[in-house]
């Protein structure tokens, strides 16, 4: 038996229980981990309160990112072996000690690259990677918004588009979270409480706007997002921490410059092993390079799941969360 954190019904952080579980063996063509950090991100959240329905049922385990020692390995599994390193983005049931997992869908670690760095960006920063290299291309002469900078895939990508070469516009919430985002590379801060982030914008930009807006905030920053955006320009909704963006008339797009809109997700862009092998080395090679640190910044016991919940959803985080079993 191991100590995992279940959701046993939908609601706040309270919901959120320790529990004694039984890990399986792996069986053909899985491995078992013992995790030695996992990550907390905001689809937690989202599995918790049951904004998005959980595939397995209730009660279920949180979590789908973690980063551990392999300690079992199933019939069929040539290219993992006990006491490699391993890191995964998947599906739930990371907040564990251990957990069962498909070999395909984890990756080998770097001796450069910790546990805690690993649990602490395979989804933020795998996240970051293909958002700012596929779903728009960024590169020199970029100009791009992230909103919520100095958050969890904020700080990643504020610091990768910025050694991709772009000049990078930040959404913060707090002059402490503008400073953040200014030491990891943003070129300009809005403080979207105080001031009218599209009005600053437009005079950061003289008038030019951004070619790509990246929004994991949702509803509160839609639709001004698209009038931050030059025509022909990208507007990427990748996460919804202030509620889901409610349906709107697609005729805007045109008359906001014939504008795209994109709402991808990891588990697409990830489906494919090789692509998944490509995007994790490309991530390790830019964090191993010193280009993007990862700031680990809140780290809790595994039995407190519920006050990262709790933190993480009040605005008093900044950059990654992780668990420690």
């Amino acid at each position: 038996m191991v100590a995992a954190v279940r959701v046993h019904k939908h609601g706040g952080p309270e919901v959120l229980t320790l529990d004694d579980v039984q890990i399986p063996a792996p069986g053909p063509g899985q491995i078992k981990i013992k995790q030695h950090a996992v990550g907390v991100n905001f689809i937690d959240a989202y599995f918790r309160m049951g904004m998005y329905p959980s595939p397995v049922g209730m009660p279920f385990i949180a979590g789908n990112e973690s980063a551990g020692e392999v300690i079992a390995v199933g019939s069929g599994v040539s290219d993992l072996k006990v006491g490699d390193r391993v890191a995964y983005v998947g599906p739930l049931g990371g907040y564990a000690g251990e957990r069962t997992f498909a070999a395909d869908r984890a990756v080998k670690l770097p001796n450069n690259i910790t546990y805690e760095q690993a649990a602490g960006m395979m989804l933020k920063g795998m996240t970051a990677q293909y958002l700012l290299n596929r779903t728009f291309k960024v590169g020199k002469g970029t100009t791009c918004l992230i909103h919520a900078a100095a958050g969890g895939v904020g700080l990643i990508a504020v610091q990768w588009a910025k050694h991709l070469g772009a000049t990078v516009i930040g959404t913060v919430g707090s002059k402490d979270k503008a400073d953040i985002a200014k030491k990891s590379g943003a070129d300009h801060t809005i403080l979207y409480r105080d001031e009218d982030f599209v009005a600053r914008v437009k005079d950061i930009t003289g008038g030019k706007l951004c070619d790509v807006v990246y929004d994991g905030i949702g509803k509160t920053t839609f639709p001004a997002s698209l009038d931050c955006l030059r025509p022909l320009g990208y507007f990427v909704s990748f996460g919804s921490a202030s509620g889901q963006i409610d349906a709107f008339n697609v005729n805007l797009l045109q008359a906001k410059g014939s504008l795209f809109a994109t709402r991808p997700t990891l588990n697409h862009y990830a489906a494919k092993r090789e692509d998944l092998v490509s995007m994790a080395a490309d991530l390790f090679k830019v964090v191993g390079s010193g280009a993007v640190k990862i700031p680990v910044n809140y780290k809790y016991p595994l039995k407190d799941a519920a006050k990262a919940h709790k933190d993480m959803e009040g605005r008093a985080t900044t950059g990654s969360i992780v668990l420690v079993p």
